[in-house]
Parts: C-alpha cells; sequence; structure tokens
C-alpha cells in the first residue's frame, strides 16, 4: 500500500523518499517502479522531508511516530493506519506537544493502479493543506472533517464488515469442515446465490498473505466498536481467526483451501 501512496505523490509532482534500511529486495524493487529516492535511513528521510507519510502494520503506528519524533521532525506528519480514532487523538496530542502537524488518515480499498478504486481518507486541522498533494496517480483522498479521529473511525468502520466478513466466512469454512459438512454448506450457499461459494472460497484464500497485519487491525476496530459502547467481541474473535493464519505470512502462492482450514481448526 505504501507503494500506492507515493507513486499518487510523485505523479502529483512530489520529491518522494524513502529508505531502504532493513527493507527486503521486493520491496526495492517497488519503491524504484514508483518513482521513490532512496535516502538509506530514517535519519537521513527526517532530515530532509517537510512531510511525513505513515504506512505500516497498525501495530507500529506509535513506534513509527516516536521514531520520527525523537530524531527532530517538526513538519506535517500523516498517519495513514488502520488504527482507532482514540489511539490517533493520542497520537496527535504527542506529536503537536513535540511541534509537529498531525493528519489523521484511513486507506480503504486494495494497493491501487487505477484512480477511484482505492481512498485515502484524510482528517483534522491540517488535513487541507495535504489533500493537493494526492490530486494525481492512483489514489484518491478525500477530507472527511478538520477532527483528528474521523478518517481513522471511517476506516475502522469500512473494514469491520469487509476483513470481519472475511474472517467470519473462514470461520464458517473451517467448522463445516470439521463437523464434514462443508459441501452440504456451499451447496445451500449456491442455492441462495450462484456463485458464492466459489468467492467465498476464493476469499479465505486471498487473506491469507495479509493476515498477520489484519489480526492487529481488528484488536484497533474492536476498541473502536467499545469506545462507541458496543460490543467488541466480534473483532476480537476475528483477531484470533486471522491469528491462526499468520503462519502464511511468507507463503509466494495461495495456499490450497484446505490447507487454511486446516490452520483455522489446529490448536493454537
Amino acid at each position: 500500500m505504501g507503494v500506492t501512496v507515493g507513486a499518487t505523490l510523485v505523479a502529483g509532482g512530489a520529491d518522494v523518499t524513502w529508505a531502504s534500511a532493513g527493507r527486503s529486495a521486493a520491496t526495492r524493487r517497488r519503491a524504484e517502479a514508483a518513482g521513490l529516492r532512496d535516502v538509506g535511513s530514517l535519519d537521513a528521510l527526517v532530515g530532509g522531508a517537510d512531510t511525513i507519510v505513515s504506512v505500516c502494520p497498525p501495530d507500529a503506528a506509535s513506534l513509527v511516530l516516536e521514531a520520527v519524533l525523537a530524531l527532530g521532525f517538526r513538519g506535517s506528519y500523516l498517519d495513514a493506519n488502520a488504527i482507532a480514532p482514540e489511539r490517533a487523538c493520542s497520537m496527535a496530542e504527542r506529536a503537536e506537544a513535540a511541534g509537529a502537524r498531525f493528519v489523521d488518515g484511513g486507506i480503504v480499498g486494495p494497493p491501487a493502479t487505477t484512480h477511484g478504486t482505492t481512498w485515502l481518507h484524510l482528517s483534522g486541522p491540517e488535513a487541507r493543506t495535504l489533500l493537493g498533494h494526492f490530486g494525481a496517480g492512483p489514489l484518491a483522498a478525500n477530507v472527511v472533517s478538520d477532527r483528528v479521529g474521523d478518517a481513522s473511525a471511517l476506516k475502522m468502520c469500512y473494514a469491520s464488515f469487509t476483513k470481519g466478513s472475511t474472517a467470519l466466512l473462514a470461520a464458517q469454512l473451517a467448522t463445516a469442515r470439521v463437523f464434514g459438512v462443508q459441501a452440504a454448506l456451499e451447496a445451500q450457499w449456491e442455492r441462495d446465490e450462484p456463485g458464492s461459494a466459489e468467492r467465498a472460497r476464493e476469499r479465505v484464500r486471498r487473506v491469507t498473505a495479509k493476515a498477520w497485519r489484519f489480526e492487529g487491525e481488528m484488536h484497533e476496530i474492536a476498541a473502536t466498536f467499545a469506545a462507541a459502547g458496543l460490543p467488541e467481541g466480534f473483532h476480537q474473535a476475528a483477531a484470533g481467526v486471522y491469528a491462526r493464519l499468520a503462519r502464511f505470512k511468507d507463503d509466494t502462492e495461495r495456499p490450497a483451501l484446505e490447507a487454511v482450514l486446516d490452520a483455522l481448526a489446529a490448536e493454537p
């Protein structure tokens, strides 16, 4: 997803840098293809940037901010990670106390190659100052409000269904497999909506590559629901589903459905 953001900024005329230290060869190839300029280290990146965009697993969002602030960054900081709105507000307070300007962001959709298929939602007093940087390239952008937390809340509510329902489908299929009724369940899905069984199977197989990231996102969604006074248990359970699929992180090919369902049904 970081390449989608970077490519959009490059298309808008920005000089976009990144730090390759500790990153994989595949990441380097994607960055080069998108026209991002490698400055090697985080220290060099922070020292030469007036705006920083953070796109990382939700568990690392606060750590990345702290690392950037510790290096003396005092510019605009866009956190575009899948975090709960309360955490976004807490991070904004920390950034502003250090002299940086915080913008809340949430990305909805897959890594994009076509404009309008994936959206970056922004919020906070400084959101409109960054909007113009995202006027070209594959990623579309929108300002939700001038209140930090609103972009994150939108992201959490959206992903609560898209990724939450995929976790539920995976759990359904795994449970049906354990009880020996998977074929019967899929047959009933087909009666309800032709093609739905195959779509469900593919969703469950496709999600494995990013399950390790989605576990943390489900915890963030649960925290968002709890802050709104709603039950958090569904997405805590979804986090457990994705935790059992984290073993597929480094698989270069999409695993067979049977392997995915066996992993879900195995003792953690």
